[in-house]
C-alpha cells in the first residue's frame, strides 16, 4: 500500500475555488479509481489558508494510474494555480 499527505497554502481569496476544485477531483477519484484506498482534502487547524490531502493506495501502479486520469489532468493545474508556494508531500511507513 502506498500512503502520503501533502500539506499546502492557499493563495488568499483563492480558498473557495480551490475547495470547490479538491471537491470535483475528491468526488471523480472515488467515482473513477477503484485502486484508491482513501483520497481526502482537509483544512489545517492553527493555518490561515493551510490545507492537506490524505491519499492511500492499493500500490504503486494504482497511485501513477490516478496520476493518469482525465479528471486528474483537467483539475491538477487549476488546484495548483490556487497555492502560495509548493506543496510539501510526506510518504507515509505502514505498520504491516
Amino acid at each position: 500500500m502506498m500512503t502520503c499527505i501533502a500539506r499546502m497554502q492557499v493563495k488568499p481569496g483563492k480558498e473557495g475555488e480551490f475547495e470547490a476544485l479538491a471537491l470535483q477531483l475528491t468526488e471523480a477519484v472515488r467515482a473513477h479509481e477503484p485502486g484508491v484506498v482513501a483520497y481526502e482534502f482537509f483544512r489545517l487547524p492553527g493555518t490561515e489558508r493551510g490545507y492537506a490531502v490524505f491519499e492511500s493506495f492499493v500500490d504503486e501502479d494504482a497511485e501513477e494510474a490516478h496520476r493518469d486520469t482525465p479528471h486528474f489532468h483537467r483539475l491538477a493545474a487549476p488546484l495548483v494555480e490556487c497555492l502560495d508556494g509548493e506543496y510539501v508531500r510526506e510518504y507515509l511507513d505502514h505498520l504491516d
